[in-house]
């Protein structure tokens, strides 16, 4: 079973873990394959209801739509952190969005913060790529599964647990860590605090998926450290009072949505800036959200179910009732 989207399937010739490059040939080839033909350069500002139609106030002319599917992205704007001190450290200081590999980063000490799948994977690939010292920096403990078990993908045991009452996933989840995971506090790693049902669904976060950071943790070229709380001069310093001189600081302090101001004032968001209806449902006529949630079952896998059931619901909308 693979992710894809409606009406084309990805490449078998990609593999079962797709690359990112990938990603984006495929996303090219399903744009051709249907004749979609994307405004590039549009920005939609503000969402307004114009009876029973909908204004679309853009950077240019404005558009006029009877329905509307925001598919935006959950992962749109970095989320920068803004640390005391920050602008005294004379290191190089960046988001993970803007990190594209560890060939920059040979021979060079430096700090990873956020243990989440973004962290985990650059942490990884770094002491991978040549880094002389790589540290994670943890502020929530992640709950880290293995990518699969044996021949099953772990996303597609986690179909099943989107579903689950947390008392029933989250032990059934601490048995298989266990078995395929196994003690990671050994190497430095804080246990989480909560199975990954119920962190999933108290905070949004995922959980951190292996590709490679439980091999580097053993093998001490990835060291967790305390989460990073504010920098002095070219040392940042840690909650535990631990000052590091790192070269580079690289923060995968995640995503918003960046919703608000396109739809905030249609109170359609939730408190973290996130719809709580998608798909077909929705709570303003002619407006739907595709893509905008965070799923264990997988985002792509997701998108797919929310875009046929926003299509379908569209479709009997637009064909009006039945006399």
């Amino acid at each position: 079973m693979q992710s894809a989207l409606p009406g084309l399937r990805m490449p078998r010739r990609f593999g079962r873990w797709v690359a990112k490059d990938d990603v984006a040939r495929y996303l090219t080839e399903y744009a051709g394959h249907h004749g979609l033909t994307p405004r590039f350069g549009t920005e939609v500002q503000r969402l307004e209801q114009d009876g029973d139609s909908w204004k679309a106030h853009t950077d240019g002319a404005p558009l006029q739509v009877r329905q509307v599917v925001i598919a935006t992205g959950y992962n749109r704007e970095p989320v920068r952190a803004a640390w005391p001190g920050q602008d005294s450290f004379g290191g190089e200081l960046l988001h993970a969005s803007s990190y594209t590999g560890p060939e920059g980063y040979r021979g060079t000490d430096v700090l990873v913060v956020g243990a989440g799948n973004t962290g985990a994977e650059i942490a990884a690939d770094l002491a991978e790529g040549g880094a002389a010292r790589v540290r994670l920096a943890v502020r929530t403990p992640p709950n880290v599964v293995p990518r699969s078990l044996g021949p099953i993908p772990t996303t597609l045991l986690a179909i099943s647990m989107d579903f689950s009452p947390a008392w029933l996933a989250d032990p059934i989840n601490r048995f298989l860590q266990r078995r395929f995971v196994g003690d990671l506090t050994r190497y430095g790693l804080p246990a989480p605090r909560s199975g990954v049902v119920t962190q999933m669904r108290a905070t949004g976060v995922t959980p951190t998926i292996d590709v490679g950071l439980i091999r580097e943790l053993k093998a001490g070229r990835v060291t967790p450290v305390a989460a990073l709380e504010r920098f002095d001069g070219g040392e940042a310093v840690l909650a535990d009072g631990t000052r590091l001189a790192p070269g580079a600081v690289i923060a995968a302090t995640g995503y918003t949505t960046a919703l608000a101001p396109m739809v905030g004032h249609l109170g359609v968001l939730d408190d973290r800036g996130r719809p709580p209806a998608n798909g077909a449902r929705t709570s303003v006529p002619g407006l739907r959200f595709v893509g905008l949630s965070n799923p264990l079952k997988g985002l792509l896998l997701q998108i797919n179910l929310d875009a046929r059931a926003a299509a379908r619901a569209i479709a009997r909308e637009l064909r009006g009732p039945v006399r």
